[in-house]
């Protein structure tokens, strides 16, 4: 058996976060911060210009990054680097869309306690065995090896009781990647409509939330939001696995709602 000296050797591999602390969660490089959304040098309207995707905003009164276009080539952080920085820590999915775009924004309390609400209320039944049925609507293959990475033994989300399942019939999670190009609008309506109630969709990396670098081509697909109402939304080109699985959790109700800074 030499799995066992294997093991013996090389300890546990698998996290434990939610549980416990995880460096490698805390340390990722997963997002781009707006340190300086105030700072309207010529070098930050460069890094607006320059994005590849047009998630930089900059306005008379400040400068926003949307986190659901961006593909975290950092380029702005290397054209402007007093004004962008890289953000550490893989707790960056979101309720809401809106809540994906960073810098001088001002965010609408109210309406996202209504959608954390709203989203608790629904999953307050599923209880501890969750299933999730997964769709590609058009991904470059990327998300899906993120996705994919959820079952290996670093993950492994079956000890958290998350299971993925070929039949929306049984699924609680809708969980999409991709553009949402125009051949998957119908097969991603039916699947939705064909898991029972209630269900929360999640929208994986920068394709699903906004086309990315690929929509808005000839296979039409700027995102699933016009196909599907979304829950939580995962940022990223790819999301992480830890990423994934932050916006999996947030969904139903297992981490805080809201970035680190504000559950410390």
């Amino acid at each position: 058996m030499p799995w066992v000296p294997h093991g013996i050797s090389n300890g546990k591999l698998t996290t434990g976060w939610p549980k416990k602390p995880d460096d490698y969660f805390d340390d990722f490089p997963a997002a781009i911060e707006v340190a300086a959304p105030w700072n309207l040098t010529d070098d930050a309207r460069a890094a607006a210009w320059q994005c590849p995707t047009s998630a930089i905003q900059v306005t008379a009164v400040g400068i926003s990054l949307d986190r659901g276009r961006c593909i975290l080539c950092r380029r702005c952080t290397l054209i402007a680097p007093g004004t962008f920085t890289v953000s550490h820590g893989s707790d960056t999915s979101r309720i809401g869309r809106d809540a994906l775009i960073v810098g001088d924004v001002k965010e609408e309390h109210e309406a996202l306690t209504m959608l954390r609400d709203s989203i608790a209320e629904r999953v307050r039944h599923l209880g501890r065995s969750v299933h999730i049925r997964h769709v590609d609507a058009g991904s470059d293959g990327s998300d899906e090896w993120e996705v994919q990475a959820l079952l290996n033994p670093v993950y492994d989300i079956h000890r958290l009781g998350i299971f993925i399942t070929p039949s929306p019939r049984h699924a609680d999670i809708l969980l999409v990647t991709g553009i949402g190009t125009e051949g998957m609008r119908e097969p991603l309506v039916r699947t939705r409509d064909g898991m029972p109630d209630p269900v929360v969709v999640i929208a994986v990396g920068a394709d699903a939330a906004s086309g990315g670098l690929i929509g808005g081509g000839y296979t039409g697909g700027v995102g699933i939001e016009p196909v599907l109402d979304v829950d939580v939304w995962v940022p990223g080109a790819p999301a992480t696995p830890f990423s994934i699985l932050h916006g999996i959790l947030l969904a139903l109700g297992r981490v805080p709602a809201g970035p680190r800074e504000e559950h410390r």
